[in-house]
């Protein structure tokens, strides 16, 4: 598994921070890894964006990089007409993951917004993307009510296409755990066809980098390079993830 694509069920869910964990996790077992930011939006040239905060938090020995930045936050594809630049195609998403993918031992390719998010006048998409590189996806998603269906339509879209769902990351537990999200976290997996891999704790992004680093791990399965194995999870569901 060299190459991952991280897709959320939408916007502000938590996939940068999944992916920065992700990464501070392959670092710690002694990968090298990369991660790249399909398409930024929303940042202005010279801002830091998605994939610095991944360096922030995931620390320096982590390559990232950017395909394309668009300074407003819309859907990659509306923000390139608008600010008349040259949109971000798939398979030029998919050319500098494979160049990373020939230096590194993992790649994480993280998305903008959802799975079908549209990224140029085409209609390509970070689905697109995952085809071109024959690379599973993993679903960051909310904990509360409202997950299910976006998590299963995202599941279900991917094996559509013939990809593989690698499972679901909740990217931002809560700290009292409200009803849906008690029952959310054994349903996720029954409405996806996939395992539920890891929880990340609100706030977590506000930790010291060196704290983000050292905890990373225990947020995320074995899967994915951490120590998590939702027992005590599943069993304190009214609990905040250890």
């Amino acid at each position: 598994m060299t190459v991952v694509v991280i897709t959320g069920t939408g916007t502000e869910v938590g996939k940068t921070v999944v992916t920065a964990a992700v990464a501070a996790a392959a670092v710690a077992a002694g990968r090298s890894v990369a991660v790249l930011k399909a398409a930024q939006t929303g940042v202005a040239p010279g801002e830091p964006g998605d994939a610095e905060e991944v360096a922030r938090l995931a620390g320096e020995r982590v390559t990232t990089a950017e395909v394309a930045r668009f300074p407003e936050p819309l859907a990659p594809a509306t923000a390139a007409r608008r600010a008349g630049l040259t949109p971000v195609a798939p398979a030029r998403v998919a050319e500098a993951a494979e160049r990373l993918a020939a230096g590194h031992d993992l790649v994480l390719v993280e998305g903008a917004g959802g799975l079908l998010v549209r990224f140029d006048a085409a209609g390509g998409t970070l689905a697109d993307v995952a085809g071109l590189l024959g690379a599973p996806a993993l679903i960051v998603a909310p904990a509360g009510l409202g997950t299910l269906n976006a998590s299963e339509l995202t599941a279900r879209e991917l094996r559509s296409r013939g990809l593989v769902p690698l499972g679901v990351v909740i990217g931002s537990w809560p700290q009292a755990p409200d009803l849906a999200c008690r029952c959310n976290v054994a349903d996720l997996p029954d409405v996806t066809g996939a395992p539920l891999l890891g929880a990340v704790p609100a706030g977590a992004a506000a930790l010291p980098p060196t704290a983000f680093r050292a905890a990373a791990p225990g947020w995320l399965a074995p899967r994915l390079g951490g120590t998590w194995d939702g027992t005590g999870f599943r069993e304190r569901e009214g609990a905040a993830v250890p």
